[in-house]
């Protein structure tokens, strides 16, 4: 008999109880595809319902091949008498940050491409396309790889290829590895990377003249990936809020247990609130910021601060001196005075970017400042000096602001603390801060993320097998038995003008305020600062009640008879 370390010992590098036992799950799976322990790829056709972007003539333009071979019309899968090809060669990587689910794609396309074609993972991300680092997967790796979390397999980076000099490398690594297709897995800005790699390779990339494949599969926690109702939500979104969601409502237990603390929380989410809002239906909290909300009614932060103190004293007159606040990660950037300094920040730190570095520490906010309009310049001026650090902090490689850094929380909490002893001097006001955003994103996928990323790899590994190029893969009808359907990527390319000229993107899809979702949360919000209505969501479940529910905003918004996903049967 095996001593209790021996046991202990046999848990180590992912195996432990947990991870056993969910690599043993089965998954439900598409009708379309058959069985999930051998799927058979499924053949697509066109649909009379066509993509159209802000600029139809612009993308055709950037894009002709693709828009040629497409015409942008969304294809379905007309069904499993796909003669399965052989000697195909394919590449898959993962792009931008890690979301849960992503194994199970490369699980999916290994075993719907099936013994007779290669599966190479591509190590590093973009970045490791460019190098060449690939290495051929296995069936012992898929069988190692399913149903856990993170993207450790193959790890990831946010390397854009859009240089002549990088489309030399991924050329030649096609060459070199006689690649017919590559999967790129990830967001809204991959996806468009995607796009462009679809058009780069449709031909004469291999010596018959030949071109490269490029499929996309959509991948974000923070759920700003979606296009209506061909694509729900991108994978990793449900395990990333149920985390979150559970630790909320561990806090509000906590909250209404010591009776005296104040939570303020920050969740993932630069782009779109579509995590704050998710997050909140699931634990009825006291308040939910939500930043599209406030963009929309162009709400000062003054105006925020006072309505949040306002709850605070409400609820303090009522005997609650306690709760919490969710605030989404990119809220500040949504507040209008506050969007405005960030832009002029971001115009005079890059013009005056050498200046600036010369300055002493102490010394650079008043160098900004005096390069600042009047208004800006005194809204600086009015901002606690860690707010203002993070604000003249240096950029990302997209010369973007590093909100995740700012403590808007902490912000919140201080201001708020100076409001309420202006509204009420004996309302006690104890606080707390929190930022929950990397403990969610590589967590072991829910049963709704792996069962839909499998299929997302399955529908991607069968596009490859019917020779697409340029498509989404996408799963539709998810409280229906699930469908397998492709999106033309260029179909999702607008034209924006960024940094002074023309950039072809896909549009991140933001919080409507007439969505269904954000209907409900209107209309409840008020109940639940008043009251203690708070739910408590519990872990994520693989089996069990809650193993088969949807994301509440997909519920909602999709028009869902029931809470409950079904894909397959």
């Amino acid at each position: 008999m095996s001593t209790l370390t021996d046991q202990l010992r046999q848990t180590e590098a992912h195996r432990s109880i947990f991870e056993c036992a969910v690599r043993r799950l089965p998954l439900p799976t598409c009708a379309a595809f058959g069985s999930a322990d051998k799927p058979q790829p499924v053949s697509f056709v066109a649909t009379s319902r066509v993509l159209a972007s802000n600029d139809p003539e612009g993308v055709r333009a950037q894009f002709p091949q693709s828009v040629a071979a497409s015409g942008n019309a969304v294809l379905a899968a007309a069904g499993s008498n796909l003669r399965q090809a052989q000697g195909k060669r394919v590449a898959v990587l993962f792009s931008g940050g890690p979301a849960a689910g992503g194994h199970n794609v490369v699980c999916g396309l290994k075993r719907v491409l099936g013994n007779g074609n290669t599966l190479f993972g591509v190590r590093a991300g973009p970045k490791g396309l460019l190098k060449g680092t690939l290495f051929e997967i296995t069936d012992a790796n898929v069988d190692f790889i399913l149903n856990t979390g993170g993207f450790d397999f193959l790890g990831s980076d946010r390397t854009k290829i859009k240089s002549a000099e990088q489309f030399a490398q991924v050329r030649e690594t096609c060459v070199r590895y006689q690649l017919d297709a590559i999967v790129v897995v990830g967001g809204d800005d991959s996806n468009t990377n995607a796009a462009v790699l679809a058009e780069t390779l449709f031909a004469g990339v291999k010596a018959d003249g030949s071109g490269v494949q490029v499929i996309g599969v959509p991948k974000t926690i923070d759920g700003d990936l979606q296009v209506g109702d061909l694509l729900s939500i991108s994978f990793g979104f449900d395990t990333a809020t149920r985390i979150y969601s559970e630790m909320v409502g561990n806090i509000l237990q906590d909250t209404s247990s010591s009776l005296k603390y104040w939570h303020f929380v920050k969740l993932m989410g630069r782009s779109a609130s579509h995590v704050a809002l998710e997050v909140a239906l699931q634990t009825k909290p006291a308040i939910a910021l939500i930043s599209e909300e406030i963009a929309a009614k162009q709400e000062s932060l003054a105006s925020i601060v006072d309505r949040v103190a306002r709850v605070i004293v409400d609820r303090s007159h009522r005997g609650m001196n306690y709760g919490v606040l969710l605030a989404p990660e990119g809220l500040i950037e949504f507040i209008p005075e506050m969007n405005s300094l960030i832009a002029e920040l971001n115009d005079v730190l890059a013009h005056h970017a050498e200046e600036f570095a010369a300055q002493p520490e102490d010394a650079r906010a008043g160098f900004v400042g005096g390069k600042l309009s009047a208004g800006n310049a005194a809204l600086l001026a009015s901002l606690p000096a860690y707010i203002v650090r993070m604000l003249l902090a240096e950029r990302d490689s997209h010369g973007n602001l590093q909100v995740s850094l700012i403590p808007t929380e902490q912000l919140l909490i201080d201001m708020a603390r100076k409001r309420v002893g202006e509204l009420d001097p004996n309302v006690p006001f104890a606080a707390h801060n929190h930022f929950l955003g990397y403990e969610g994103r590589c967590g072991a996928p829910t049963l709704f993320d792996a069962a839909y990323t499998y299929n997302l790899g399955l529908t991607a590994g069968s596009l490859i097998l019917d020779g697409r190029t340029g498509y989404m893969a996408t799963v539709t009808g998810l409280g229906s038995g699930g469908k397998p359907q492709a999106i033309p990527l260029a179909g999702l390319i607008n034209i924006e003008r960024r940094h002074g000229k023309d950039e072809f993107v896909i549009e991140k899809a933001l919080v409507r305020m007439d969505s269904p979702a954000m209907q409900y949360f209107i209309a409840r919000r008020d109940d639940w600062a008043r009251e203690d209505l708070f739910s408590s969501p519990g872990p994520r479940q693989f089996w069990g009640p809650t193993a088969n529910q949807l994301p509440l905003t997909v519920a909602l918004n999709s028009g869902a008879a029931s809470l409950m996903f079904r894909i397959g049967d």
